[in-house]
């Protein structure tokens, strides 16, 4: 009997490419779309137009498609805590919290109630059975790996779920729709929060939460003022631009302070940290382990793997890079590997200097 694979349809080409190898490897393939949003004010991942895409893949390729409304968990487990996130002085990933939530809780959910044995989707990530444990690893193509954002998945989600593209590059991705002649080979990426129209995050939270406009103080670590801020959620870690305060040297944003509505400002050497408390940390073998993690470690996604420490606690971790890292930011997420195995991850709670 062939087994079931449920497929998360984005109406990109990777979601698409994903189908397909799918399909030709002899699942029975589903092509499931969640709708986060009404598809009318979506930027991506549910607008309408990504929505008709992913019907023209399904039918293209003969499989059934589903459209599954999860706009209410999307807003409380993902839209909420983005906004209260900014809004504390963080600067949040709600890309995150999707991953966790929504593709691979809610649509897993769906999925399972449908009698499907596996759920795929279009991520560039691998997963390694070994016969002890699975493990979840970079995707072949560095470039494109997103294993980052998806380091809270354990033992009980790597068994059932799939990734064709982990071992394919971006081009051969294009490559697989393109031979089956799918309408999505050559569409663009679109790099914007499906909620955020034009990724401007000031705009949205001027419009959605007004309060967060709140004049406050900019000052140096010494708590000399230097300027003046009109909220502390237009303003993340590392930022040069926008900050309209005098002076010969170059000053970059180095902390948020909720408590006193402050923005605390220094050199580019103070915007650089060498370890961070780490908190809500994941280990994807589901056991924290009692001695310390050598490895290498990122804190944003776009940066390349660093030596570093992760020494478990009770409470999260600690992670020490071997040189300090710039514009480490509370809120972001913090993972570590060994060799290009994802071990752990976390939110970062703070950086320590």
């Amino acid at each position: 009997m062939r087994k079931i694979v449920a497929v998360g349809l984005s109406g990109g080409v990777d979601s698409s490419a994903a189908a397909a190898l799918l399909l030709d490897q002899g699942y029975d393939v589903v092509g499931v779309t969640m709708r986060h949003l009404p598809a009318e004010t979506a930027n991506s991942c549910c607008g309408l137009e990504d929505i008709v895409d992913a019907r023209r893949v399904a039918k293209k390729l003969g499989i059934p498609h589903y459209l599954v409304d999860v706009e209410q968990p999307f807003y409380e487990k993902v839209i909420l805590p983005f906004e209260k996130g900014y809004m504390s002085g963080y600067t949040p990933n709600p890309c995150a919290l999707c991953n966790r939530n929504i593709k691979f809780g809610a649509m897993w959910n769906w999925a399972k109630s449908q009698g499907a044995d596996y759920l795929a989707t279009g991520h560039f990530v691998r997963v390694r059975d070994t016969g002890s444990e699975y493990q979840l690893l970079r995707a072949k193509d560095h470039k494109k790996d997103q294993s980052y954002l998806l380091y809270t998945l354990g033992q009980d989600d790597l068994c059932h779920l799939l990734f064709p593209l982990g071992e394919l590059t971006k081009e051969q991705s294009r490559q697989t729709a393109e031979s089956f002649e799918l309408a999505t080979a050559h569409k663009p990426e679109s790099q914007e929060l499906c909620f955020v129209p034009k990724n401007d995050y000031q705009g949205y939270l001027k419009e959605h939460r007004p309060e967060a406009v709140q004049r406050g103080e900019i000052v140096d670590r010494q708590g000399q003022v230097l300027g003046e801020h009109e909220g502390i959620a237009f303003y993340t870690v590392g930022q040069r631009r926008g900050l309209n305060i005098s002076g010969t040297e170059a000053r970059y944003v180095v902390g948020l302070d909720a408590k006193t509505n402050r923005v605390i400002v220094g050199s580019r050497e103070e915007a650089q940290n060498p370890s961070a408390t780490i908190e809500g940390v994941y280990y994807v073998s589901g056991r924290r382990p009692d001695l310390p993690i050598w490895g290498d470690a990122k804190v944003r996604y776009n940066m390349e793997p660093a030596p570093a420490r992760w020494v478990p606690s009770h409470a999260g971790a600690e992670l020490s890079f071997n040189d300090p890292q710039w514009a480490i930011s509370p809120g972001q997420v913090a993972v570590i590997y060994q060799d290009d195995v994802l071990i752990a991850g976390g939110t970062i709670a703070r950086p320590s200097h």
